[in-house]
Protein backbone atom coordinates (compact mmCIF):
# COMPACT_ATOMS: atom_id res chain seq x y z
CA UNK A 1 0.00 0.00 0.00
CA UNK A 2 1.20 3.41 -0.90
CA UNK A 3 2.21 6.06 1.70
CA UNK A 4 -0.89 8.22 0.50
CA UNK A 5 -3.18 5.57 0.55
CA UNK A 6 -2.03 4.44 4.00
CA UNK A 7 -2.57 7.85 5.22
CA UNK A 8 -6.05 8.17 3.55
CA UNK A 9 -6.90 5.30 4.51
CA UNK A 10 -5.88 6.01 8.40
CA UNK A 11 -7.97 9.23 8.31
CA UNK A 12 -10.81 7.32 7.24
CA UNK A 13 -10.16 4.98 9.77
CA UNK A 14 -9.86 7.71 11.63
CA UNK A 15 -13.17 9.18 11.05
CA UNK A 16 -15.14 6.04 11.56
CA UNK A 17 -13.73 6.14 15.17
CA UNK A 18 -14.69 9.37 15.96
CA UNK A 19 -18.36 8.61 14.33
CA UNK A 20 -18.58 5.58 16.41
CA UNK A 21 -17.43 7.82 19.59
CA UNK A 22 -20.12 10.38 19.39
CA UNK A 23 -22.50 7.32 18.68
CA UNK A 24 -21.56 6.14 21.34
CA UNK A 25 -21.97 9.43 23.73
CA UNK A 26 -25.59 9.87 21.89
CA UNK A 27 -26.20 6.26 23.18
CA UNK A 28 -25.41 7.18 26.68
CA UNK A 29 -27.17 10.59 26.00
CA UNK A 30 -30.32 8.91 25.21
CA UNK A 31 -31.65 8.01 28.38
CA UNK A 32 -29.98 10.73 31.08
CA UNK A 33 -29.86 10.04 35.06
CA UNK A 34 -32.51 11.98 36.66
CA UNK A 35 -32.07 12.04 40.39
CA UNK A 36 -35.58 12.49 42.17
CA UNK A 37 -36.10 12.51 45.87
CA UNK A 38 -38.81 9.90 46.95
CA UNK A 39 -41.64 12.02 47.31
CA UNK A 40 -41.49 12.27 43.60
CA UNK A 41 -41.88 8.40 42.93
CA UNK A 42 -45.18 8.38 41.34
CA UNK A 43 -46.06 11.79 40.34
CA UNK A 44 -42.28 12.18 38.20
CA UNK A 45 -43.03 8.90 36.36
CA UNK A 46 -46.17 10.06 35.82
CA UNK A 47 -44.10 12.97 34.27
CA UNK A 48 -41.70 11.00 32.64
CA UNK A 49 -44.51 8.92 30.75
CA UNK A 50 -46.09 12.15 29.89
CA UNK A 51 -42.54 13.21 28.32
CA UNK A 52 -42.03 9.99 26.43
CA UNK A 53 -45.81 9.87 24.95
CA UNK A 54 -44.95 13.76 23.53
CA UNK A 55 -41.23 13.52 22.07
CA UNK A 56 -40.61 9.94 21.91
CA UNK A 57 -37.81 10.41 24.08
CA UNK A 58 -37.17 8.18 27.97
CA UNK A 59 -35.11 8.98 30.45
CA UNK A 60 -33.70 7.08 33.47
CA UNK A 61 -35.51 7.90 37.03
CA UNK A 62 -33.65 7.12 40.39
CA UNK A 63 -35.31 7.71 43.92
CA UNK A 64 -33.85 8.98 46.95
CA UNK A 65 -33.02 11.27 49.71
CA UNK A 66 -32.18 15.08 48.26
CA UNK A 67 -28.98 15.40 50.98
CA UNK A 68 -27.88 11.90 49.52
CA UNK A 69 -27.92 13.24 45.77
CA UNK A 70 -26.64 16.25 46.68
CA UNK A 71 -23.58 14.58 48.43
CA UNK A 72 -23.20 12.38 45.08
CA UNK A 73 -23.12 14.75 42.26
CA UNK A 74 -20.57 16.60 44.37
CA UNK A 75 -18.82 13.50 44.33
CA UNK A 76 -19.31 13.29 40.23
CA UNK A 77 -21.96 11.11 39.89
CA UNK A 78 -23.42 10.61 36.28
CA UNK A 79 -26.91 12.28 37.36
CA UNK A 80 -28.20 15.10 34.37
CA UNK A 81 -30.85 16.36 36.10
CA UNK A 82 -31.78 16.59 39.89
CA UNK A 83 -35.03 17.19 41.44
CA UNK A 84 -34.89 17.90 45.21
CA UNK A 85 -37.24 18.00 47.91
CA UNK A 86 -35.52 21.22 49.63
CA UNK A 87 -34.33 23.96 47.18
CA UNK A 88 -31.43 24.80 49.67
CA UNK A 89 -29.77 21.65 48.03
CA UNK A 90 -30.00 23.10 44.65
CA UNK A 91 -28.91 26.42 45.47
CA UNK A 92 -26.11 25.17 46.90
CA UNK A 93 -25.07 23.37 44.25
CA UNK A 94 -25.29 26.00 42.19
CA UNK A 95 -23.30 28.59 44.01
CA UNK A 96 -20.32 25.96 44.20
CA UNK A 97 -20.18 25.32 40.44
CA UNK A 98 -22.02 22.04 40.25
CA UNK A 99 -25.45 23.08 38.31
CA UNK A 100 -26.48 24.69 34.98
CA UNK A 101 -27.84 27.88 36.15
CA UNK A 102 -29.89 28.27 39.08
CA UNK A 103 -32.46 25.67 39.26
CA UNK A 104 -36.03 26.83 40.04
CA UNK A 105 -38.41 26.03 41.89
CA UNK A 106 -41.03 23.21 40.97
CA UNK A 107 -43.73 22.54 43.88
CA UNK A 108 -44.41 23.17 47.38
CA UNK A 109 -44.66 19.56 49.27
CA UNK A 110 -46.85 18.84 52.46
CA UNK A 111 -46.71 16.14 54.75
CA UNK A 112 -49.84 13.72 56.14
CA UNK A 113 -50.11 11.60 59.57
CA UNK A 114 -50.60 8.13 58.03
CA UNK A 115 -52.22 5.63 59.92
CA UNK A 116 -52.14 1.76 58.86
CA UNK A 117 -55.28 -0.56 58.63
CA UNK A 118 -55.88 -1.58 62.29
CA UNK A 119 -53.77 1.28 63.78
CA UNK A 120 -54.75 1.93 66.99
CA UNK A 121 -53.73 5.84 66.12
CA UNK A 122 -56.31 8.01 64.59
CA UNK A 123 -55.65 9.91 61.35
CA UNK A 124 -55.28 13.34 63.07
CA UNK A 125 -52.98 15.58 61.44
CA UNK A 126 -52.73 18.08 64.78
CA UNK A 127 -50.93 14.96 66.28
CA UNK A 128 -52.80 15.15 69.26
CA UNK A 129 -54.17 11.79 69.32
CA UNK A 130 -50.21 10.65 68.58
CA UNK A 131 -49.68 12.49 72.16
CA UNK A 132 -52.42 10.97 73.75
CA UNK A 133 -50.79 7.25 72.44
CA UNK A 134 -47.39 8.42 74.15
CA UNK A 135 -48.76 8.69 77.60
CA UNK A 136 -51.44 5.86 77.43
CA UNK A 137 -49.11 2.96 75.64
CA UNK A 138 -50.58 2.81 72.27
CA UNK A 139 -47.96 4.11 70.69
CA UNK A 140 -44.74 1.43 70.14
CA UNK A 141 -43.28 2.37 66.54
CA UNK A 142 -43.50 5.49 64.49
CA UNK A 143 -41.81 6.18 61.31
CA UNK A 144 -40.04 9.09 59.91
CA UNK A 145 -37.28 9.85 56.91
CA UNK A 146 -34.46 10.37 58.48
CA UNK A 147 -34.27 13.99 59.33
CA UNK A 148 -29.90 14.30 58.78
CA UNK A 149 -30.74 14.07 54.92
CA UNK A 150 -34.32 13.45 54.06
CA UNK A 151 -36.22 17.09 54.08
CA UNK A 152 -39.40 15.13 54.82
CA UNK A 153 -37.67 13.87 57.86
CA UNK A 154 -36.35 16.90 58.57
CA UNK A 155 -40.42 18.72 58.56
CA UNK A 156 -41.48 15.51 60.25
CA UNK A 157 -39.27 16.35 63.28
CA UNK A 158 -40.80 20.33 63.09
CA UNK A 159 -44.10 18.72 63.01
CA UNK A 160 -43.48 16.71 66.00
CA UNK A 161 -41.69 19.49 68.17
CA UNK A 162 -44.32 21.94 67.01
CA UNK A 163 -46.46 19.31 68.92
CA UNK A 164 -44.34 19.19 71.77
CA UNK A 165 -43.74 15.33 71.52
CA UNK A 166 -40.63 15.00 70.13
CA UNK A 167 -38.43 14.27 73.32
CA UNK A 168 -41.05 11.48 74.28
CA UNK A 169 -41.42 9.87 70.63
CA UNK A 170 -37.26 10.29 69.76
CA UNK A 171 -36.99 6.53 71.18
CA UNK A 172 -39.75 4.42 69.55
CA UNK A 173 -38.97 6.09 65.88
CA UNK A 174 -38.09 4.17 62.92
CA UNK A 175 -36.30 6.00 60.21
CA UNK A 176 -36.58 5.71 56.37
CA UNK A 177 -33.56 5.95 54.62
CA UNK A 178 -35.95 8.81 52.55
CA UNK A 179 -39.97 9.17 52.76
CA UNK A 180 -40.48 6.37 50.69
CA UNK A 181 -38.91 3.43 52.91
CA UNK A 182 -40.94 5.68 55.70
CA UNK A 183 -44.33 5.48 54.26
CA UNK A 184 -43.15 1.30 53.67
CA UNK A 185 -42.56 1.79 57.30
CA UNK A 186 -45.93 3.56 58.12
CA UNK A 187 -47.87 1.35 56.44
CA UNK A 188 -46.57 -2.02 57.41
CA UNK A 189 -48.49 -2.66 60.15
CA UNK A 190 -44.88 -3.26 62.00
CA UNK A 191 -45.57 0.79 62.92
CA UNK A 192 -48.56 2.71 64.53
CA UNK A 193 -48.11 5.14 61.62
CA UNK A 194 -45.64 7.40 60.36
CA UNK A 195 -45.63 11.33 59.11
CA UNK A 196 -45.05 11.25 54.82
CA UNK A 197 -45.08 12.86 51.68
CA UNK A 198 -48.77 13.50 50.99
CA UNK A 199 -47.59 13.26 47.11
CA UNK A 200 -47.07 9.54 48.55
CA UNK A 201 -50.53 9.05 50.50
CA UNK A 202 -52.18 10.63 47.10
CA UNK A 203 -51.37 7.29 45.27
CA UNK A 204 -53.55 4.45 44.98
CA UNK A 205 -51.01 2.20 46.00
CA UNK A 206 -50.21 3.88 49.31
CA UNK A 207 -53.63 5.34 50.39
CA UNK A 208 -55.14 1.86 49.71
CA UNK A 209 -53.19 0.69 52.88
CA UNK A 210 -54.24 3.04 55.83
CA UNK A 211 -55.65 6.52 56.16
CA UNK A 212 -53.95 9.92 56.68
CA UNK A 213 -54.55 13.90 57.27
CA UNK A 214 -53.16 16.69 56.49
CA UNK A 215 -50.15 18.23 58.74
CA UNK A 216 -51.14 21.88 58.85
CA UNK A 217 -48.77 24.00 56.97
CA UNK A 218 -47.76 26.37 60.37
CA UNK A 219 -46.60 23.31 61.94
CA UNK A 220 -43.29 23.15 60.05
CA UNK A 221 -41.39 24.99 57.96
CA UNK A 222 -42.56 24.95 53.97
CA UNK A 223 -40.81 22.02 51.62
CA UNK A 224 -39.73 24.19 49.13
CA UNK A 225 -38.93 22.01 46.40
CA UNK A 226 -36.40 22.63 43.07
CA UNK A 227 -35.37 21.08 40.27
CA UNK A 228 -32.21 22.08 38.66
CA UNK A 229 -29.50 20.81 35.52
CA UNK A 230 -26.16 19.58 36.28
CA UNK A 231 -22.96 20.47 34.31
CA UNK A 232 -23.29 17.17 32.63
CA UNK A 233 -27.19 17.81 31.32
CA UNK A 234 -27.52 16.79 27.76
CA UNK A 235 -30.07 17.67 25.24
CA UNK A 236 -32.50 15.37 26.38
CA UNK A 237 -31.79 16.13 29.96
CA UNK A 238 -32.87 20.14 29.00
CA UNK A 239 -36.32 18.16 27.13
CA UNK A 240 -37.12 16.60 29.80
CA UNK A 241 -36.44 19.72 32.41
CA UNK A 242 -38.12 22.16 30.19
CA UNK A 243 -41.41 19.75 29.80
CA UNK A 244 -41.37 19.50 33.64
CA UNK A 245 -42.54 23.06 33.28
CA UNK A 246 -45.36 22.95 31.63
CA UNK A 247 -48.91 23.52 31.56
CA UNK A 248 -49.07 19.17 30.93
CA UNK A 249 -46.37 18.23 34.40
CA UNK A 250 -47.92 20.75 36.02
CA UNK A 251 -51.12 19.50 36.26
CA UNK A 252 -49.21 16.22 37.00
CA UNK A 253 -47.72 17.65 40.40
CA UNK A 254 -51.26 19.32 40.94
CA UNK A 255 -52.88 16.37 40.71
CA UNK A 256 -49.83 14.95 43.22
CA UNK A 257 -50.76 17.58 46.03
CA UNK A 258 -47.87 19.68 45.11
CA UNK A 259 -48.96 23.70 45.68
CA UNK A 260 -47.19 25.32 42.13
CA UNK A 261 -45.09 28.15 41.62
CA UNK A 262 -47.49 31.15 41.30
CA UNK A 263 -50.48 29.54 42.95
CA UNK A 264 -51.68 29.88 46.18
CA UNK A 265 -52.10 27.21 48.96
Amino acid sequence: MSLSRMISFGAALALVTLLFGVRAVEAQRADPVVAAASDLQFALVDVAEAFKTATGKSVKLTFGSSGNFARQIRQAAPFEVFFSADEDFVKDLAKDGFMRGAGELYGIGRIVLMVPKGSTLKPDGRLLDLKAALTDGRLKKFAIANPEHAPYGARAEEALKHAGIWDGIKDKLVLGENVSQAAQFATSGNTQGGIIAYSLALSPLVSALGTYELIPAEMHQPLRQAMGLTKRAGATAEAFYDFARSPEARAIFRKYGFVLPGEAS
